[in-house]
């Protein structure tokens, strides 16, 4: 039977394999296999496949409607009238949305692509025979797994 489990790197890892050594299991018999986390910046641009939860569109769209209302009204009184000063006032809010989002994303926050809280990086797969299960369960248990599961093979 095979036993999968996931830590994170740290002394914890070490005492889980001296102490599955210690229950019967051979060193052979034991895999560890350390995890590369992901750390890449963040796209600009969600596609209709991957979205990651932050816009660049909704500062635009809230600011170049303001700009489109007020342009129009003030259009009654310039030369081109309502619609081009409500047009040009959209396209210049939602522009300057965009750069305020932009600049909000890229200059303040500097944010990476990482798991908050605690990330899993290595895989212990553990073959061991069935009457050994319940003993390493709890020895992985023990020395906080972060997630353990078991194969019949």
């Amino acid at each position: 039977m095979q036993i999968f489990s996931t830590f994170e790197h740290s002394s914890y890892l070490e005492l889980a394999i001296t102490s599955l050594e210690k229950v019967g299991v051979k060193k052979e018999s034991i895999l560890a296999v350390p995890l590369i986390n992901r750390v890449e910046e963040r796209r600009l641009f969600d596609t209709l496949h991957r979205a990651d939860g932050i816009s660049l569109f909704d500062k635009g769209a809230a600011i170049g409607t303001a700009f489109a209302v007020i342009g129009a009204s003030i259009g009654f009184v310039l030369e081109w009238g309502p619609i081009y000063w409500g047009l040009i006032g959209a396209a210049s809010g939602f522009i300057i949305g965009f750069i305020i989002d932009y600049i909000i994303f890229k200059v303040v926050h500097k944010r990476k692509r990482e798991v908050k809280g605690k990330k899993s990086e290595v895989v212990l797969v553990v073959e061991c025979p069935s009457e050994l299960v319940e003993k390493v369960e709890e020895v992985l248990w023990e020395h906080l797994a972060l997630g353990v599961a078991k194969v019949e093979g």
